[in-house]
């Protein structure tokens, strides 16, 4: 049997935060923001919320569509983060627990926002192995924690968010066909947050400074996820061996939505076609695919045959892609 999405689930904080909050704290205007991103509001975590708790409704809400036999037959559970809750133990521990789930692997993964595709190519590679069982992939990021609410490039993007779904097996020809991964190390300082780890440890200086948030040089990255993109989900058809007008809908993280469209238009594809929730949910980072999935599904609703390319490009630099036939 091949393995495949079987079901999705989503979960949104309820504060919205709007262009006009954005402006005030950046020292910018609404028009501004609209008109650089294309980004008209997004989602914050109220501030007792963590990660997990909005991995936790996300996750349990993809177990109940999937059915409940599937809780038995959970082989893996991955959560794509790069905001955990603790720097130790994993979110997915902590999620493992609140779903009342037994002794199984649970674990992180973090490649920033392509994370999500990274872990579902994971799940895959160990569903892969055990016939007959099923993996639940996470992605959660709450990035309203570490956001310069001064720095108008930056503040104007992201939110938060919480998507997941359930791989199984599906019939022969439908499911995950393929999947491109990669790594540009040496691009690494494009897309940070420097202090935190044992590299620079939190002290008093450190906060001052501001080195405990987010940072990014907007202009490397567009660039970067312009060239890239175009590498991964080119590279994914040709292994699949498929081609770009063969794919019904593309579901891509949703970095911004000028930069979607832009991408769109370079690689000659029908709009249409592109999902899109940055204008609602701007860049949910490892949540952005699985939410938009769920999304698109929910405004469109996928049907069987339905051929679905997901991609992805994240800090480190990252970047993934994965093709799929909806069943």
């Amino acid at each position: 049997m091949a393995i495949g999405v079987i079901s999705i689930g989503a979960h949104l904080p309820e504060r919205v935060v709007s262009n006009r909050e954005i402006a005030a704290w950046a020292n910018t205007t609404e028009q501004w923001v609209a008109e650089r991103t294309g980004i008209l509001e997004r989602r914050y975590a109220a501030d007792d919320e963590a990660t997990s708790d909005l991995a936790l409704p996300a996750a349990r809400a993809a177990l109940q569509a999937a059915g409940p036999e599937v809780r038995d037959r959970l082989a893996a559970l991955i959560v794509a983060t790069c905001t955990p809750d603790h720097p130790q133990p994993s979110t997915a521990a902590v999620v493992q627990a609140g779903l009342g789930l037994p002794a199984l692997p649970a674990f992180d993964v973090n490649a920033v926002c392509s994370g999500f595709l990274y872990a579902l190519t994971i799940a895959k590679a160990l569903l892969d192995g055990q016939p007959g069982q099923n993996a639940l992939v996470v992605g959660a990021d709450v990035f309203s924690r570490i956001m310069d609410r001064g720095d108008r490039k930056t503040v104007s993007l992201f939110g938060d968010g919480a998507g997941a779904v359930v791989l199984g097996p599906v019939p022969e020809g439908y499911g995950i066909h393929g999947s491109t991964l990669l790594a540009n190390g040496e691009l690494h300082d494009y897309v940070k947050v420097a202090a935190g780890g044992s590299r620079t440890p939190l002290d008093e200086r450190v906060r001052r400074a501001g080195e405990h948030l987010f940072r990014m040089d907007g202009r490397a990255v567009r660039d970067y996820a312009m060239t890239t993109l175009h590498k991964v989900v080119g590279q994914t058809l040709a292994e699949c061996g498929a081609q770009l007008e063969d794919v019904d809908r593309f579901v891509f993280h949703q970095a911004n939505t000028r930069l979607l469209e832009s991408f769109a238009v370079e690689a000659g594809i029908d709009r249409d076609k592109v999902a899109l929730t940055a204008p609602s949910l701007g860049n949910t980072a490892g949540a952005s695919v699985p939410l938009t999935l769920h999304h698109t599904n929910r405004t469109r609703p996928l049907e069987r045959g339905e051929r679905v390319l997901l991609a992805s490009i994240g800090g480190g630099m990252t970047a993934g892609a994965t093709l799929l036939t909806w069943y």
